[in-house]
């Protein structure tokens, strides 16, 4: 039913190619235009208009170490490094 289309990038002027599944995603989101950046440049659009992400070092709840984190950390409430909170995470999926 759709086939893959090069298109050329409005941003840099290179071509990509809009697949056919990216088609019919699209199709099925009611999208009527086709995309008119490559993902490159829809990335670097999408990260310009977030600015820079502050991050705050701590010292993790569970194991000691270092914790780095996108947010403020309270003296009320604990804060894991990535290891420990994906390891909470996964025994409390069993």
């Amino acid at each position: 039913m759709y086939e893959d289309k090069e298109l050329t990038c409005k941003d840099c002027g290179k071509t990509f190619v809009f697949t056919a599944g990216e088609q019919e995603f699209y199709a099925e989101k009611g999208f009527q235009n086709e995309p008119q950046r490559c993902k490159e440049c829809r990335d670097a659009r999408k990260n310009a208009s977030r600015g820079a992400r502050e991050y705050f070092t701590t010292t993790c709840a569970k194991c000691g170490g270092e914790a780095k984190v996108p947010f403020q950390p309270r003296e009320d409430k604990p804060v894991y490094c990535s290891a420990c909170f994906a390891e909470m995470k996964a025994q409390s999926e069993e």
